[in-house]
């Protein structure tokens, strides 16, 4: 049906978008805000090569979870979690290499990420220019800073 077919296209993200986390945010080889930087690079490079046509197919099926099936609803917030959490491990690292002090978790910070991200990948698509992600990627990572 319909709704289990649609699933399975958001697990295929999923498990395709996770995979994209994980070569960036598991590179040993950059410091843990370099791995930050490399995946917000990579993701504008993607946008810019497809003309900013795509976006993050799971903000966009958030933003129309009014006419989705209930079960979108709770596969979406697992995913979100999962990102929140791999994001939590690098923001971790920073924090005990003393890259940053702050008063939030770890997974606050990661939480506030990722909701911004997901506007300024939205706004990218309407103005069809990584302007919003710079935006958004150096005005988290100055917050971080400044503690």
């Amino acid at each position: 049906n319909k709704e289990s077919f649609g699933l399975e296209i958001l697990e295929c993200y999923a498990a395709y978008f996770a995979r994209k986390l994980e070569l960036h945010f598991c590179d040993n080889s950059l410091p843990p805000f370099g791995r930050i930087h490399a995946f917000v690079e990579d993701a504008k490079d993607g946008l810019r090569r497809y003309g900013y046509t795509r976006g993050c197919l799971v903000g966009r099926l958030g933003q129309e979870m009014n006419v989705l099936p209930e079960p979108f609803r709770n596969r979406l917030i697992e995913i979100f979690e999962d990102w929140q959490t791999r994001l939590a491990s690098v923001l971790k690292e920073a924090h005990k290499e003393k890259a940053f002090s702050t008063r939030l978790s770890y997974e606050q910070l990661a939480s506030f990420f990722w909701i911004g991200w997901e506007g300024a990948v939205l706004r990218a698509s309407i103005e069809r220019s990584s302007k919003a992600i710079d935006i958004f990627t150096e005005g988290f990572l100055s917050g971080l800073l400044a503690e």
